[in-house]
């Protein structure tokens, strides 16, 4: 597209405010910057100008009937955003916010149709990333952020797979290091009840059942259902690679056969085999990425070795599930809509 993309190195630790004022004040004229947070990297635009939220739209290929999630610093900025906060959703906030959490409230009149993608209501979250929260102070407005990669391709989790989709794209490009979490937060509607998990993530089912009547969406009981995207990450083919992509699910013990047997017929049909597991087993692929026994350390390296694997040019990508329980429903929601529901039970 032509744009000059800059470079930011921010440390989270000793943020550089003068490299923040020049992002913020990038955003205030209707640029775009990328910039970091807790679950992955967002591509930022002033959420109250269409024109400027248009553009993030441009740059990732996006389909404008995706709403997009709005990220504020501090709590007197909803008064501008949502018509009202319900006593329930205040709880969610004082509880879980800065952090993971995106709520779907009523939108009030000022935020732009396409930002919603047309709906009444909006998606609001206050992230916990301490560069994040500096540039949407600094900026002094609500920021607009899907996350930074084309649309459709595995989110960023670093700077470098931002510069990798976007540089060229948007003005700048804040590197913070890695995500902390790696999967997107989780999407919760408040506007209705019981409340409706959108998009798992970062907060888990478990945890907000515990104090709320919560229900899954009717979209991760029958994936093929006709819907209307009523947060990221719902409707589309999201989070893929150019491999294919299929995922095994069932013990140990049958995944690792399972796999083995799989990536040698595949091979013998002159495929590339990349293997991602969470246990180790030497299933003679071209190329295996192991993460620790555990889904949290999945979720963080997700994204990353999906990426790797197209890095080495793999044909077929065989990924070993996870339990879909705690962060192992974030885990496995994205798997799904990477692989366009190729899930087989072994």
């Amino acid at each position: 597209m032509g744009i000059k993309t800059k470079i930011f190195k921010i440390n989270r630790n000793k943020i550089d405010l003068k490299l923040i004022k020049s992002a913020a004040e990038l955003i205030q004229a209707g640029g775009l910057v990328a910039f970091p947070t807790e679950t992955v990297y967002g591509l930022g635009a002033n959420a109250f100008n269409p024109e400027a939220v248009a553009q993030i739209f441009k740059a990732k290929g996006r389909p404008t009937d995706n709403p997009l999630i709005v990220h504020i610093s501090e709590f007197s900025q909803l008064a501008e955003l949502v018509e009202k906060v319900p006593a329930d959703a205040k709880m969610l906030m004082d509880k879980y916010w800065p952090g993971p959490l995106t709520l779907i409230l009523k939108a009030s009149k000022r935020v732009p149709k396409i930002v919603t993608a047309g709906l009444d209501t909006v998606a609001v979250r206050l992230p916990s990333h301490p560069v994040a929260m500096a540039l949407i102070h600094e900026a002094g407005l609500p920021i607009a952020a899907p996350s930074a990669n084309l649309s459709g391709k595995p989110s960023p989790t670093t700077a470098k797979h931002v510069i990798e989709d976007l540089a060229g794209r948007v003005g700048i490009i804040i590197d913070s290091g890695k995500a902390d979490i790696g999967v997107e937060s989780t999407v919760l509607d408040v506007s209705r009840h019981p409340f409706v998990i959108l998009r798992p993530g970062g907060i888990t089912l478990e945890s907000i059942s515990k104090s709320f009547k919560v229900r899954l969406h009717k979209s991760f009981i029958d994936s093929s259902a006709d819907i209307v995207p009523e947060a990221p990450g719902m409707k589309y083919r999201h989070y893929a690679p150019k491999a294919k992509l299929m995922v095994l699910t069932g013990t140990q013990p049958k995944l690792e056969s399972s796999i083995i047997q799989l990536t040698k017929e595949l091979k013998s049909q002159g495929k590339r085999i990349g293997v991602l597991s969470p246990f180790p087993a030497d299933f003679h692929a071209n190329l295996t990425i192991t993460t620790k026994n555990s889904k949290h350390e999945f979720a963080t390296r997700l994204f990353d070795s999906l990426r790797k694997f197209d890095e080495k040019q793999i044909d077929i990508i065989l990924v070993a599930g996870v339990n879909a329980r705690g962060i192992g429903a974030a885990v496995m929601n994205r798997l799904e809509k990477a692989a366009v529901y190729k899930v087989i039970k072994v």
